[in-house]
């Protein structure tokens, strides 16, 4: 108590004399305690997932380690707090506790840094204790990797549970080592070199929950124990055939185990381990454990990822039903923002207070694991529609964000600049290790190289090398392809034990041959799916001769008739040939590449002003030359008697965002771009949207086509500067958050529909029809309208982009509620 005493009266008179001060006439800013007589603050990092330069940001003040909350907390804050962490500067901060809830005291609230600040103590705040927030606005910050010279680490504290970071199933049945995914097996945890295991004493279903989120899973199964235990103890051979047959034979277990951990207990909603309470084995661990054995867990695979039979008719039943949840946008599986349905409307919800509980239930609902991020600020690109939900606060235990608490949003609360997204934990499958890219100028782009003969869902698997007769010409052979990497014939090969990357024990791994794929038909599609297979985003170009790739190592080309829909997570999922070729040309120079992109475009239509502007002309062929020369108008045009007479064309209106994370720009570049004299433009891409007319079976009576006549920013949002503009042969393309307006009176913005006779019709809009440039989300740029022709004039209603309503209202779209006022000018 005398200690907190004259600590209350050193604050005090501070203040007196900061009051005194500034009615003096001095900076209204009190100046800050000296150094000798407060304690220096001490700072830690702490949370997971994170890196060791990110992370929770604690300070330890009144002899007790406190959170940071994010009310009014800015980049600024960081650079003061990473400082005094030993960091150079800051990159980022983070908030509504994305790297976990704290625990203790709240010590500081409405923090505002200058960020020349040498200390948090020289910056605004409530004061020190006076919070009125929770731990879920605990803040964390992103440091620059680049420590101050000189700094002593004395001040910076990390917790010890933030060692435990990577963890795996170690499958031992024999039939499961080698199959993908691994859902059966000892957990390990990374320790030193190696691994080591966790006792199970006190192992229950929440831990073995956590453990089946990291791992990709979205529940856990009971694991037959005794099954393992008494395979694991010395019995006679007889005894031990008995009990667990010679289906479920283990391999020998040669090394002895090696304890980490013990006495874990997790609430089941932690979306890792370090996240639980447990404590660290010390000395001989490997004595340790003696009346339990390792921990043992197993795991139901998510639909995407069943194998089964039985797994796959539940993969088909929910299929059957009609989701209430998905993710859009996102270049993996297991990521992209989410959208929910309400009201029969796809929609999107608001990142305030979104965390990892909220996501871990998504990612679940869905049939993948636990979340590895809660994202924020529309970082898997902005939705279009309503904003549903806000201030989503899960529990981490409900089957569905539905059963979660949340608040019903108003236009004035969110935009979709802060629509919320997840990356979950899914699977690993071994898909990278059946494809490569060579002979690129990057790791993002190459020819694309195939292993032919590799089993589907095969673990890799290492062996030895025999020493009889190795020597010195061998090892330098050894020596040599580990510089280089793969040999010709699919030989891999690495060290494996040694104290250092220079020595240690030869381990290879013999592939399949590697070899080229044709690239007749390659598109977008397939690129997609490559990119997504080696973990590198989005498909920016496929493309079809790579010639000016290297291509010395791998000459044979393996695969052809390669067909994706486009969202496989393997290219051996796609249709192919099989084990036959059939490809025009199978030099190396047309050999199929992808140039891929971690971020992506995003176009879509608004639809209402489709709606809004849609009209019938009938414009006299004497004003349609320009037109009719670009193949703007029905074929029928053609027999017409020039120049007398008429087309009638539907016109309207079509304004396009990008509400992507990249900009939108043409595949071609400006030296091959079309020159067109008689509307005096150039053109930049063949076909930019496709315009139809549809019967309510599908059936096309009419259609349209326009090439991009100009990409450019016609309009942009308040924040976002004009980048593209098509005058004086200048760049084009559409910058994010900025739109291209065709306008209604313009040339080829229509629809000829001279021939239509009287009737119900759709009218569908196609943006980018043929995936010539890459997105993040192709299934939003098609819209469709209800149309009524009643052969004088046009009803155009129902606007909305193709996958913006549910199935049930989708069935309905065809129904027609009335007639508008539409007249033909």
């Amino acid at each position: 108590m005398g200690r907190c005493s004259t600590r209350a009266w050193q604050e005090l008179l501070v203040l007196l004399g900061g009051l005194w001060m500034w009615g003096s006439g001095a900076q209204p800013t009190a100046p800050s305690p000296t150094r000798s007589s407060v304690p220096p603050l001490k700072f830690r990092l702490a949370g997971y997932p994170r890196k060791h330069n990110e992370g929770r940001i604690e300070v330890f003040y009144n002899e007790e380690w406190g959170t940071i909350c994010d009310d009014d907390f800015t980049l600024a804050n960081a650079q003061v707090l990473c400082r005094q962490l030993g960091f150079v500067g800051a990159t980022g901060w983070a908030h509504s506790a994305k790297y976990g809830k704290g625990v203790g005291r709240i010590w500081l609230d409405n923090v505002n840094c200058g960020g020349n600040e040498k200390s948090i103590r020289d910056c605004k705040h409530r004061g020190w204790g006076n919070s009125d927030c929770s731990h879920e606005e605990d803040a964390g910050v992103v440091c620059k990797d680049e420590r101050i010279p000189g700094f002593k680490d004395s001040n910076v504290i990390e917790t010890e549970q933030s060692h435990v970071e990577e963890v795996r199933l170690r499958a031992v049945v024999s039939g499961a080592r080698r199959r993908l995914p691994v859902t059966e097996g000892i957990v390990e945890v990374r320790y030193k070199d190696g691994w080591a295991q966790i006792c199970d004493e006190g192992w229950d279903s929440k831990n073995s929950r956590v453990i089946c989120g990291m791992m990709g899973f979205p529940t856990e199964k009971k694991v037959n124990r005794n099954f393992y235990k008494l395979a694991s103890k010395s019995q006679p051979k007889q005894k031990r055939r008995e009990d667990v047959g010679s289906r479920k034979r283990l391999f020998a277990e040669r090394q002895q185990l090696n304890y980490r951990l013990h006495s874990v207990s997790c609430t089941g909603t932690e979306v890792h381990i370090s996240m639980c309470t447990f404590q660290f084995y010390r000395g001989n661990s490997s004595a340790a454990c003696s009346t339990g054995m390792p921990a043992v867990v197993s795991c139901l695979p998510g639909p995407l990822f069943a194998t089964g039979s039985t797994q796959k008719k539940k993969q088909r039943q929910q299929q059957q039903s009609q989701p209430r949840i998905r993710l859009k946008g996102g270049a993996k599986a297991g990521e992209g923002r989410v959208e929910v349905l309400k009201n029969n409307e796809w929609g999107t919800i608001c990142d305030d207070r979104w965390n990892l509980l909220s996501a871990s239930v998504v990612c679940r609902e869905l049939g993948f694991g636990s979340a590895k991020e809660a994202l924020t600020g529309a970082r898997m690109g902005q939705g279009t529609g309503p904003i549903h939900l806000n201030e989503v606060q899960c529990l981490g235990t409900e089957k569905s964000l539905w059963s979660c608490p949340f608040k019903n949003i108003t236009q004035e609360d969110c935009k979709h600049s802060e629509d919320a997204a997840v990356r979950c934990n899914i699977p690993y499958m071994g898909y990278e290790n059946l494809i490569r890219l060579s002979g690129g100028r990057s790791r993002f782009e190459g020819r694309v190289e195939v292993a032919v003969g590799a089993a589907e869902g095969d673990e890799p698997r290492w062996g030895l090398v025999c020493g009889e007769g190795w020597g010195t010409l061998e090892a330098m052979v050894a020596c040599r392809q580990l510089g280089l990497g793969f040999a010709n014939h699919g030989l891999q090969i690495r060290l494996a034990g040694g104290r250092t990357e220079f020595e240690g024990r030869v381990e290879v791994k013999r592939g399949s041959k590697w070899g080229t794929v044709c690239s007749d038909g390659w598109t977008t599609k397939e690129a997609m799916v490559v990119c997504r297979q080696l973990g590198l985003g989005y498909s920016l170009h496929a493309v079809t001769e790579t010639w000016y790739w290297d291509a010395s190592n791998v000459t044979e080309m393996v695969l052809s008739g390669v067909k994706c829909a486009g969202h496989e997570l393997s290219l051996s999922h796609c249709q192919h040939h099989g084990s036959s070729l059939n490809c025009r040309n199978t030099g190396t120079r047309f050999a199929a590449g992808v140039i891929c992109s971690e971020t992506a475009s995003d176009l879509l239509l608004h639809a209402p002003l489709v709606q809004e502007t849609a009209y019938i002309e009938d414009r006299p062929l004497h004003m349609l030359y320009c037109a009719a020369e670009e193949n703007c108008l029905s074929s029928s045009a053609r027999h017409a008697n020039w120049p007398y007479g008429h087309r009638r064309l539907l016109r309207f209106s079509s304004q396009i965002h990008n509400n992507g994370r990249a900009d939108f720009r043409p595949k071609a570049g400006r030296h091959s771009w079309v020159w067109h004299e008689c509307h005096r433009h150039y053109h930049s891409m063949d076909i930019f949207t496709h315009y139809d007319i549809l019967t309510p079976n599908g059936t096309k009576v009419a259609e349209g086509h326009k090439a991009s006549f100009c990409l450019e920013d016609t309009e942009c949002e308040e924040d976002v500067a004009k980048r593209y503009e098509c005058a004086n042969f200048g760049e084009q393309g559409i910058t994010v958050g900025c739109w291209d307006l065709y306008r209604h009176d313009i040339d080829c913005q229509w629809i000829d529909i001279t021939d239509v006779k009287p009737g119900n019709y759709i009218l569908q809009v196609v943006i980018n029809p043929n995936f010539e440039v890459a997105e993040s989300d192709f299934t939003n740029n098609a819209m469709k309208c209800n149309c009524k022709y009643d052969g004088h004039r046009i009803w155009v209603h129902s606007c909305h982009i193709g996958d913006a309503l549910s199935e049930e209202a989708s069935k309905r779209f065809e129904q027609y509620p009335g007639q508008l006022n539409n007249q033909i000018s």
